[in-house]
């Protein structure tokens, strides 16, 4: 092997070994990545949890006056039907 082509194969080498670095980084930097966003979307899932417990007791009162006002509707609309004689 002649003297230039031990120059070649050493920066060769060089370039693998940088490649071989950047490469480990890479693949360290994608995990934290895959983490950090599994971390994000369980906490977004569990505050979605969180807020719908937490309004619950409002929608139910609301939705119970609903439920009245639509009785109360009614009532009016049989007696007006009874004094109008339908």
């Amino acid at each position: 092997m002649n003297p230039e082509d031990k120059v070649l194969l050493r920066e060769v080498l060089e370039i693998s070994k940088d490649n071989q670095n950047m490469l480990e980084k890479l693949q360290r930097s994608n995990r934290w990545a895959v983490f950090f966003k599994i971390v994000y979307w369980t906490f977004i899932i569990i505050a979605a949890g969180g807020a719908y417990y937490a309004i619950k007791p409002y929608t139910d009162q609301l939705g119970d006056t609903y439920t009245g006002f639509k009785t109360e509707l009614e009532g009016v609309h049989t007696v007006t039907n009874k004094i109008l004689g339908r």
